[in-house]
């Protein structure tokens, strides 16, 4: 992973407010993910997880508010950037292609790294095939990593989600990526499944950073070096993992009852925090 000589985060989010008609998703939110930092984002039903992830990625044009990468500005963000920046994602809509390959859906991810031209694959140059044994390489690397490459014929259709949640994790790490944002990576998987992922995300911070929105509160708990909380579209709480569960206005956001500050909340209502009826 490259660094810069300054001591300007990875990516930020400044000021950050997005309007849908006369709703309000987010108010002057702020970020920022350091070089080698898990960053989690988190908050109740309703409290503008998505649409933050939405912004982050392109997705969703901003009303106010900068998005920075290494420190500039880098205007509005587009998803067909993201690549070029070295940014990769994770949908919850997975956006594996059903027709190709599990390995072809990995190669696609890995089109940062691709050298040969249009004209270079039109014509079948040796260059072409050259960058094609490369890329597919690389995506087999990244299946063997998540222990899937024996499935690399496969289609994503015929699979389990709990694979192709893997397969979608694969195509968005061939890309090596300085950053990976991850939307809800652990929605749907078994308890085994969700234990696994900890661990890969955890061994990230070496190679990456990670970025991830997630309601499974035990998942952030464990991976996170940071947290950021949104409820209603503003950030209520910041800070390490520890911090923030023992926040009284993040316990008042996740169960809905007012929490006294000189006392210490109950451990079964923190360890509890989840999505909550809001």
């Amino acid at each position: 992973m490259s660094t810069t000589a300054t001591s300007a985060p990875l990516f930020g989010m400044h000021g950050v407010t997005v309007t849908f008609g006369g709703l309000t998703a987010l108010a002057d939110v702020d970020l920022d993910v350091e070089p080698g930092q898990v960053l989690g984002v988190i908050g109740p039903n309703g409290a503008g997880k998505t649409t933050l992830f939405n912004v982050a990625c392109g997705f969703t044009r901003p009303d106010a508010g900068a998005i920075t990468w290494r420190g500039e500005d880098v205007g509005r963000l587009r998803p067909h950037r993201l690549a070029s920046l070295g940014i990769a994602r994770t949908l919850q809509g997975l956006g594996l292609f059903d027709g190709m390959t599990v390995l072809d859906n990995v190669v696609a991810g890995a089109d940062r790294w691709a050298r040969s031209g249009f004209w270079s694959d039109l014509l079948a140059l040796p260059r072409s095939t050259r960058d094609e044994r490369d890329l597919r390489e690389r995506a087999m690397a990244a299946l063997s990593e998540l222990g899937i490459a024996e499935h690399a014929a496969r289609y994503p259709a015929a699979m389990p989600y709990g694979l192709r949640k893997r397969v979608a994790l694969a195509r968005a790490l061939v890309a090596e990526p300085d950053l990976l944002m991850l939307d809800e990576p652990a929605s749907g998987l078994s308890e085994e499944e969700m234990a696994e992922l900890g661990e890969l995300i955890a061994g990230l911070r070496s190679r990456m950073s990670v970025m991830l929105v997630e309601h499974h509160i035990d998942l952030v708990m464990s991976v996170c070096d940071q947290l950021v909380v949104l409820d209603f579209g503003r950030v209520i709480a910041r800070g390490r993992p520890e911090e923030v569960r023992d926040d009284p206005a993040v316990l008042d956001a996740y169960l809905g009852v007012e929490v006294d500050t000189d006392s210490h909340p109950a451990p079964d209502a923190v360890t509890h925090l989840g999505e909550g009826p809001r």
